[in-house]
């Protein structure tokens, strides 16, 4: 299983630690600069609903999911392919292309995703936050 979810952070912390990318929801408001959201000040890490990948897999998720999770924005401003060592932000205009590329790819464990992502509307877009 290429994502994890703990129903606590003491849960994730006996599986692996901190050694985990992170797939969260953006709960900053809709309208807020970019810079913000993308500032390193900005990112409160290890929360409950997130996703996890535990970082072994750090080649199979970039790997699998490259092709799909493109032009995130990174702290610096620029966008292109996933960052696995730090900050992607996908704004809430890119997810319809996000879950049509799961849909067509169909990568490993992309149910588990794409149920994840139902719920990104309730939020300003989500991070991929490296390792």
């Amino acid at each position: 299983m290429l994502f994890h979810i703990f129903s606590s952070q003491d849960e994730r912390r006996k599986f692996g630690g901190s050694y985990f990318i992170e797939i969260q929801y953006c709960s900053l408001d809709p309208g807020t600069a970019m810079e913000q959201i993308v500032s390193v000040d900005a990112i409160t890490h290890w929360k409950d609903d997130s996703l996890y990948i535990y970082g072994d897999d750090e080649e199979a998720f970039a790997s699998q999911y490259g092709d799909v999770l493109t032009d995130g924005t990174y702290n610096n401003g620029q966008s292109g392919i996933i960052d696995t060592c730090g900050i992607n932000y996908y704004a809430p205009h890119q997810i319809h292309v996000i879950v049509k590329r799961i849909e067509e790819m169909r990568p490993s464990s992309h149910q588990m995703l794409l149920a994840w992502l139902k719920k990104v509307r309730e939020h300003n877009g989500f991070y991929v936050l490296g390792l």
